[in-house]
């Protein structure tokens, strides 16, 4: 008995089997994988930004984190994806195509969670990029945007000659917010002139070539030159260059663009980007009558966004599961998100409203700027010190 007992406590003090190596790092990765996920999607993600829609504000190259927890972070619609990708595996072609980075043969009812507050006029916002559902992305999937938001459900947004009015009343633009111009110069200017101005969003077909320019290839009011898009300040400045005729502000008259190019794609409205609206941003349980004008401008919401089944619009007439309906009570709020950059943007004034569930978070900081838009720079002229731990307002 007592022999039995002794080899009893002999195999009780063996020491436990180690891990092997490749075990315990792949017990790292997985561990380090939930914790990124977890954080990404509950807390705060990282955004670079691609294009300039927001300049001055967000420039190209400024990488930011965005808060999920302002508005609340929502439960995810596609759980099957990839960590740390979106849409695509980073560009990845298989037979030439892009490889998907998810499946969406399992799709959830998406929730918000409790947040802080819901997004405020004026604060830049990112969002998921509501016309991607031509593409076939799930809302969770659907491109990411940036832009500032100008209008919360319930408010009255218009244009008029380039000034935005909230609820009838001017508001004041972003204080580095742009706007196009049309520089008269026959032989081009020099992008290192451009550049000591602080000019760096102009048309150039090849932006390696010498001139910044292609500038008998324009016209605009009987003048040869090209378009940049600056703050009034430096647009003077580039006016006293010695070879330049002469600096103009471009706008565009209402029934001055295709119908194709602004919201609401309708003949019965001449918006252009400069003289747009008034349109009233739906709210939570507002009620609508479905005139041919309100068809026009919330038929694809009431399609598209508001998670109704079997919607057709046959000319201005809407039907909800084969039965036609004359008003409507919408199911959540909407926004108008505009670009700073307010004549090379992409924003609500071409796809019209973002929807509160594509709402995905609010801008913090820039935790690292590259300026990818001078060629000739080395690697550490590029680095925008400068920038780095701004706040986003």
């Amino acid at each position: 008995m007592l022999d039995f007992l002794k080899r009893k406590n002999k195999e009780e003090k063996k020491p436990k089997q180690k891990k092997g190596f490749f075990r315990e790092l792949l017990n790292d990765i997985l561990f380090a994988l939930i914790a990124v996920t977890i954080i990404r999607g509950l807390f705060v993600e990282a955004f670079a930004i691609p294009t300039g829609s927001m300049e001055n504000s967000m420039l190209i190259g400024d990488h930011l984190f965005v808060s999920k927890f302002h508005y609340g972070a929502r439960t995810p619609q596609t759980p099957i994806q990839f960590p740390l990708a979106h849409q695509t595996f980073w560009g990845i072609k298989l037979f030439g195509k892009e490889v998907p980075s998810y499946t969406d043969i399992v799709q959830l009812p998406s929730y918000r969670l409790p947040g802080l507050r819901k997004p405020r006029r004026g604060e830049p916002v990112v969002f998921n990029y509501p016309p991607d559902y031509k593409q076939g992305f799930p809302t969770d999937m659907k491109t990411f945007y940036v832009k500032r938001c100008l209008a919360i459900p319930g408010d009255t947004f218009e244009i008029r000659n380039k000034q935005v009015y909230i609820n009838g009343e001017a508001i004041e633009n972003p204080p580095k917010s742009l706007t196009s111009y049309f520089v008269e110069a026959d032989k081009g200017v020099h992008q290192r002139y451009l550049r000591e101005i602080g000019i760096t969003d102009y048309e150039d077909e090849n932006p390696y070539d010498t001139y910044a320019t292609n500038a008998i290839s324009r016209e605009y009011n009987g003048k040869f030159g090209f378009k940049i898009h600056t703050t009034p300040e430096k647009a003077q400045a580039l006016e006293q260059l010695p070879f330049v005729q002469s600096v103009e502000e471009i706008v565009y008259e209402s029934g001055s663009e295709s119908m194709f190019e602004v919201f609401p794609h309708d003949q019965l409205f001449s918006w252009s980007r400069d003289f747009f609206g008034p349109l009233v941003m739906p709210e939570e349980g507002m009620t609508i009558e479905l005139t041919p004008e309100n068809v026009a401008l919330y038929g694809e919401v009431i399609q598209q966004y508001e998670h109704n089944e079997d919607v057709v619009i046959n000319g201005y007439e809407v039907s909800i599961e084969g039965e036609k309906i004359t008003s409507y009570t919408f199911k959540q709020g909407y926004y108008f998100m505009i670009g700073d950059n307010r004549h090379n943007s992409l924003d609500s004034r071409s796809w019209g409203f973002v929807p509160y569930d594509h709402i995905v978070g609010k801008p913090l900081f820039i935790f690292w700027s590259v300026d990818r838009t001078d060629p000739n720079a080395g690697f550490f002229q590029r680095l925008r010190f400068n920038r780095m731990l701004d706040l986003i307002k």
